[in-house]
């Protein structure tokens, strides 16, 4: 099941490579040194945050202003933590820690997309985005003179397009449309208005509250069964 997860990530790599290489151009143009930019990529592991961290930490920013970007630009990782565990409640706290370590809007979409509710997967999946944003942010690193300015090569679209390639399979029903629909309109009016991060974060759970609201009525499929399972042994 691990090997499953790796392998489901893999056709994203056309994207994961331009976007690590960008990195390591971006924090190498920014003064980073090769080490620091390849711990940024171990350590950090978020791509949004890392470009956003980078000249930052080039520029001597306070360091406390760095760590409060960088949280708004992931908290939307919490809402993805809470889907986890929701689906995964057996995990071990050991399971819980890795697996938000290296949780990712990639692999927790792949993971939600996939339809298999295992944790191996889900490890699988962010542990083959790790080897691979790693091992191309180093490529980067070594070779950041020869690859293209950044700003041209349009990595910005290539994991919002992936993402919704990754979404579209699951929205089966029209309450899940009509939430999906809703959520990316209010997206489209907050997120540019707002701090990087908190309008996501907003709209997560404005969407997660009108999909409650919407299918509060609805029975789980396993209550029903155990409901006929009942009365049949009565």
């Amino acid at each position: 099941m691990f090997w499953r997860g790796f392998r489901a990530i893999m056709p994203l790599y056309l994207g994961i490579i331009p976007f690590a290489l960008a990195y390591a151009v971006t924090a190498r143009a920014a003064g980073l040194g090769i080490l620091e930019t390849q711990a940024l990529s171990v350590l950090v592991f978020a791509g949004a945050s890392q470009f956003s961290a980078a000249p930052l930490l080039g520029a001597g920013v306070n360091g406390l202003a760095i760590i409060l970007t960088t949280f708004l630009l992931n908290v939307r990782h919490l809402l993805y933590g809470v889907a986890v565990a929701r689906v995964l409640p057996n995990m071990t706290w050991r399971e819980r820690i890795v697996g938000a370590y290296f949780l990712t809007d990639e692999s927790f979409g792949t993971f939600l997309a996939s339809g298999v509710r295992d944790y191996r997967f889900l490890l699988g999946a962010s542990i083959s985005l790790f080897v691979s944003w790693n091992a191309f942010t180093l490529v980067g690193a070594l070779a950041s003179s020869l690859v293209p300015d950044p700003n041209a090569l349009g990595v910005d679209l290539v994991f919002p397009l992936s993402f919704l390639a990754l979404l579209i399979p699951v929205l089966k029903a029209r309450v899940e449309w009509f939430v999906a629909l809703c959520s990316g309109i209010l997206a489209w009016l907050i997120v540019p208005r707002l701090p990087a991060g908190l309008g996501i974060l907003m709209v997560g759970i404005a969407g997660s509250l009108l999909g409650a609201i919407l299918t509060h009525n609805e029975i789980p499929t396993e209550n029903i069964h155990l409901e006929d399972a009942t009365r049949e042994v009565a």
